[in-house]
């Protein structure tokens, strides 16, 4: 392999980080690749780092593991361990490999080996928390990673016009892959258990953060769940972190099919009427309406930060050393709490 090379504004970030002396304590709240997205931007500016993430995932390999042995879905706890594996050989080699699916025609067609791994290390230790932590130091991995919840959830969404030959009915859908497919208007969407308990250190990494970040990812089925965890809500509310919401780069077809960035607030305000944020952070060539989108944000008590965040490709992905210049801005720029200051 040829010795890597770090991009030249990853230093200049990391420097900066120096200078001012202790780096700030962040949580990082999401599942999916939006989440993956935040976290290989926030390990390159901060090595105080914890994913809190969501465990509702109920398709492909982590639904056939937590059908077969009624463990938590893996999927979203492998790919933020991975978005946390270091640039260098070791992190980008382990990276890779807990990514890797199998292919075969057998029963372990499709299963990932990190979800192998991280569900033997569950059944070995019978802590989730513990074996987490274990195949972070395994990896290398700059942060941590907690389920925001230790018991697997159902998502379920009232949805309008999910039959079309029904446009104006609601119905009740189950299952986070199916919620993330449908072809209705999401209306609303509840957990069952409808009062999961937190993982307590995911409560208390929230309450001693500096920052909390949530988003950018599936709004309904990898966002909004986190505020559905009532010890998780409620530590949100009462933490003395600022709070950053990391906006989408463009709808989710099906799941927020139209949804302008405003609307993904609004939505958001629904499910949780308590929730202040300090820093509205959006793609700037995504946001066609920028007072309606600074409207929306005030209702939370929160600034709008507009910043080229998205990749040069013209894809709807974040590019991680623009959204990393981008967080490490809004975190010098809108204060500092406890001993970061």
């Amino acid at each position: 392999m040829k010795p890597y090379r770090r991009r030249a504004s990853t230093l200049t970030v990391r420097r900066t980080l120096r200078r001012r002396g202790a780096q700030p304590k962040v949580v990082a709240l999401g599942g999916g690749m939006g989440l993956s997205a935040s976290l290989a931007a926030l390990r390159r500016i901060t090595g105080d780092l914890t994913a809190v993430v969501t465990v509702a995932d109920d398709g492909g390999s982590s639904g056939r593991l937590r059908e077969e042995l009624g463990v938590l879905p893996p999927g979203d706890l492998r790919k933020a361990l991975a978005a946390l594996c270091g640039d260098d050989d070791w992190g980008q080699t382990w990276a890779r490999v807990i990514q890797h699916r199998f292919q075969s025609k057998g029963e372990i067609n499709g299963h990932a080996v990190g979800n192998l791994l991280i569900v033997a290390l569950w059944e070995q230790l019978g802590d989730p928390v513990q074996a987490l932590d274990l195949v972070g130091l395994l990896l290398g991995a700059q942060g941590r990673v907690l389920p925001m919840s230790a018991v697997p959830l159902e998502l379920q969404a009232l949805v309008k016009g999910h039959d079309p030959e029904r446009p104006e009915d609601v119905d009740t859908v189950c299952g986070q892959a199916t919620v993330a497919l449908t072809s209705g208007e999401v209306q609303s969407v509840h957990l069952v258990p409808n009062d999961p308990p937190a993982v307590p250190e995911a409560v208390a990494a929230v309450l001693d953060a500096d920052w909390v970040v949530l988003g950018p990812g599936s709004w309904f089925s990898s966002v909004i769940p986190h505020l559905l965890v009532p010890d998780l809500l409620d530590a949100l509310v009462e933490s003395k972190a600022r709070k950053v919401l990391s906006l989408n780069l463009a709808p989710q077809p099906g799941e927020t099919d139209g949804f302008s960035p405003q609307r993904h607030l609004e939505v958001l305000g629904r499910h949780a009427p308590k929730l202040a944020l300090d820093v509205v952070l959006a793609d700037e060539a995504a946001v066609p309406d920028r007072d309606s989108l600074a409207d929306a944000a005030k209702r939370f008590g929160a600034a709008v930060e507009l910043a080229p965040v998205a990749r040069p490709d013209g894809s709807a992905k974040h590019d991680p050393e623009l959204l990393a210049a981008a967080y490490d801005r809004i975190f010098r720029m809108h204060g500092r709490i406890g001993p970061w200051r």
